[in-house]
């Protein structure tokens, strides 16, 4: 039966719990032999990610029943796991510690407990050695000592193992060649690895090495060994990151296209494209925010015949592992076959078939660099019809990074919104990754002015198309996303409402008081510090709260160790002190992003409750109340909805 009700009253069938019970997180998988292995993660578990394994027969083998297996290393971790010769590595997030699993006898460290961490593990086959990402927080946080070290799977490597790497401020993905030779990238502050990376080979016993790509305005980064014994890396000296080989002479791309074909390396972790053989690499363009994936092969790119919104491989030989998103249908993790083109399915990250969904739809419009690129993800309830005359109220999401992405993937937590009648606008403003190193470079300088401006922008779009109501939209984003929703409150009046999850309001805080991977995240984004103080007031939205007048929605993990909770405290403290609509929701066992179910859920239901007070609707179902301090009495009960 077709219920006609308000925008944002609309009875959904994606409840909180559909969201947190079904979902599972796969963060990547490699094949051994005819075995497969893969990291998946739950909410419901507080988060926990296990090791899996595929066998030939079929079976499935939870590895890691009583482990979490997260790397914290850069504060974001990644290659928390590797495997060769059927031989599996990897940390255990409590103590950081590495465990080796071999021959069916359980997890056994082979390293000391203390102040290391390890990621990027790599498990060289035909050895008893593993080499990893190595970090020393025996000073500080913010002063730790990172190195690339070789591990001893015989040995408890009391010394936290043999250093192959030192002497620059960070390292990421090492690379074992057939003969030995070992290859990675690093860079030093205050670059970030998508500014400036040196790539780096050198001899088996670490002696000797080579820079052979990289410098001041050159990304070279994610490097594999080819069969043939060159390396294979992406470098993005043209402007864009396209694959390049080097042979031990010289290094020569491998094609010429205006298109990224590799993402920011955030986390650590393996190349993502595959080597087929010497002459056959498997890579994805990503053109206009969509993965376009192809064979590299003499030169020349030949496109394959199968659709993605978001695409990641990665191995070598006639199979791959790939973790694949849909526009309609839940992500997966798979094999791919790349003789017959064929996809195995080998694990969903949602067994639940929404009976509807919003697809997302590219809205691009022209900023004074050029393309400014978004997703607009309209109300859609097959069930539900709003009012004659009435505009959806809308959500405009910032993502994190700043230099991140959102991809166009079914998002459980975006149909949540849109199955309600809100429509929901995701912004990859100027800064963000996939569009080239000039569309990174927007942002460099002007954090806090392109990235708001771009947002802004988005919503004087669609609201000239006639998809929002321009009284009803929020702004909302998380870590970065949150600062630029934040910024945008006190500097623009097109918000209605701002709901930020672990946002940064204090840049000098952020410059002073942060992870080593970020320490000078912002001589770039804003100015170097501490010569650039007065922009750093001047762009930090505590300092312009007279400015501010919208509701706002805090929401702060007490655990967080990249944006402090004080810096929640110290926002809502004044939003509180000025009399404008505040709720602060503090979460416990949280640290930067929220990974229990119950805090995904209380997390949901807050922004629930409180955009409908703001809004003026009644959400459908039993959503708790959020208490709402400073809330005129007249929104205390949401009506029926604005035209």
């Amino acid at each position: 039966m077709l219920v006609n009700t308000p925008y944002g009253s609309w009875p959904s069938p994606v409840s909180t719990d559909l969201i947190t019970s079904d979902a599972v997180g796969l963060e990547g998988g490699c094949l051994d032999g005819d075995d497969v292995y893969w990291v998946e993660s739950h909410a419901s578990q507080k988060g926990r990610a296990s090791l899996w394994r595929l066998s030939p027969d079929g079976s499935r083998t939870e590895l890691t029943p009583d482990h979490n297996v997260r790397s914290a290393v850069h504060e974001y971790g990644g290659g928390a796991f590797s495997v060769a010769d059927g031989v599996a590595a990897f940390v255990e997030f409590s103590t950081q510690v590495v465990h080796v699993i071999e021959n069916g006898a359980p997890p056994r460290p082979v390293t000391p407990a203390g102040p290391l961490r390890y990621g990027g593990l790599v498990v060289v086959p035909g050895s008893r050695v593993v080499y990893a990402v190595r970090e020393d927080h025996t000073s500080s946080d913010i002063d730790c000592v990172n190195t690339l070290v070789r591990l001893d799977l015989d040995s408890d490597n009391a010394d936290g193992g043999t250093v192959m790497a030192s002497g620059a401020d960070f390292y990421s993905q090492p690379a074992v060649a057939d003969d030995g030779r070992l290859a990675w990238f690093e860079w030093d502050h205050p670059d970030m690895p998508w500014d400036a990376t040196r790539l780096v080979v050198a001899d088996a016993d670490g002696t000797e090495s080579v820079v052979v790509a990289g410098g001041p305005e050159e990304s070279a980064i994610y490097p594999a060994w080819a069969p043939d014994g060159s390396l294979l890396f992406c470098s993005d000296r043209s402007g864009f990151w396209n694959l390049h080989r080097w042979d031990a002479s010289h290094v020569t791309a491998l094609h010429h296209d205006p298109y990224d074909c590799c993402p920011a390396p955030w986390v650590l972790g393996g190349a993502p494209y595959s080597v087929i053989d010497a002459d056959h690499v498997v890579i994805s363009l990503w053109i206009d925010g969509l993965p376009r994936p192809g064979v590299v092969s003499n030169g020349e790119f030949s496109a394959l015949a199968f659709e993605a919104t978001s695409l990641s491989f990665g191995g070598s030989g006639p199979r791959a592992v790939a973790r694949i998103g849909y526009a309609d249908a839940p992500g997966e993790l798979a094999i791919i076959e790349w003789a017959g083109n064929s996809i195995l399915t080998l694990r969903r990250s949602s067994e639940t078939t929404l009976p509807f969904s919003s697809v997302a739809e590219q809205i691009t419009w022209e900023g004074p660099e050029g393309p400014v690129h978004a997703w607009w993800y309209a109300p859609s309830n097959p069930d539900a019809v709003a009012p004659d005359g009435e505009l959806p109220p809308v959500i405009v999401r910032s993502h994190g990074g700043p230099t991140s992405f959102s991809y166009a993937d079914l998002n459980l937590t975006n149909q949540f919104w849109t199955s309600r009648g809100i429509g929901v606008l995701d912004v990859n403003y100027g800064g963000s990754s996939h569009y080239g190193r000039a569309y990174r470079n927007r942002l460099w300088g002007m954090w806090g002015v392109v990235d708001v401006r771009d947002c802004v922008d988005a919503v004087r779009v669609v609201v000239e198309r006639g998809l929002a109501d321009p009284e009803r939209v929020a702004i909302m984003g998380g870590s970065a996303g949150g600062y630029t929703t934040l910024q945008a409150l006190v500097t623009s009046d097109v918000f209605g409402a701002g709901l930020s999850d672990y946002g940064i309001s204090d840049l000098a805080t952020l410059a002073t008081d942060t992870h080593k991977f970020e320490a000078h995240y912002t001589d770039r984004l804003v100015a170097p510090w501490p010569d650039g103080k007065d922009l750093y007031e001047e762009r930090s939205p505590i300092h312009h709260l007279d400015r501010l007048n919208s509701p706002m929605l805090l929401q702060q993990g007490l655990d967080d160790r990249v944006v402090p909770p004080s810096q929640a405290r110290e926002m809502a403290a004044a939003v509180r002190a000025k009399g404008l609509p505040v709720a602060l929701v503090v979460h416990e066992g949280e640290g930067h992003g929220f990974r229990r179910a119950d805090t995904i859920v209380a997390s949901l239901n807050s922004k629930l409750s409180f955009l409908g007070k703001v809004f003026g609707f009644k959400p459908a179902g039993d959503v708790p109340v959020l208490e709402i301090e400073n809330l005129p009495a007249d929104t205390a009960d949401p009506g029926a909805g604005r035209r």
